[in-house]
């Protein structure tokens, strides 16, 4: 079963179970995933989907971030609650010392040696972690290493 169908799976369990709240955020994912499949005019392969899961995630932390800074603490759970549910859809994630060695071993073979080189490092970096490192967290290992 690939992304979109467990997706579409999940939201019919939410409508069975009267779940509104993850009956809503899977709609919201949905949505978005759909537009694009409209624009591209074919259907979004696995590594699409989880893109645009990546970017959900990441606009509702900075919207999270926003919430606390405004101290609206009855929205910051809402988005807590919703990074939740989509996290759970990610692969699972990597954990600091596992992207340390990564960017170890990218370091190595793109023989960067100072931060002037970190576009270069990065670009070859991303696609080995796509999906399951923040690219924030991935973004400071590598500044660290540089």
């Amino acid at each position: 079963m690939n992304l979109s169908e467990r997706l579409n799976e999940d939201m019919k369990q939410a409508m069975k179970s009267k779940d509104k709240f993850k009956l809503s955020t899977i709609r919201m994912v949905r949505s978005t995933i759909k537009n694009l499949e409209i624009d591209l005019k074919r259907s979004l392969d696995d590594n699409e989907v989880l893109d645009i899961l990546s970017r959900e995630i990441k606009q509702r932390k900075d919207a999270l971030q926003e919430f606390e800074k405004a101290g609206r603490d009855d929205l910051a759970a809402d988005a807590k609650a919703e990074i939740e549910l989509l996290s759970a859809y990610l692969p699972e994630q990597l954990t600091e010392e596992e992207i340390k060695v990564i960017v170890q071993q990218t370091i190595q073979e793109t023989g960067a040696s100072s931060k002037a080189e970190m576009g270069k490092v990065m670009s070859a970096l991303m696609p080995k972690v796509k999906g399951r490192a923040d690219g924030k967290l991935v973004n400071q290992v590598v500044q660290q290493f540089l």
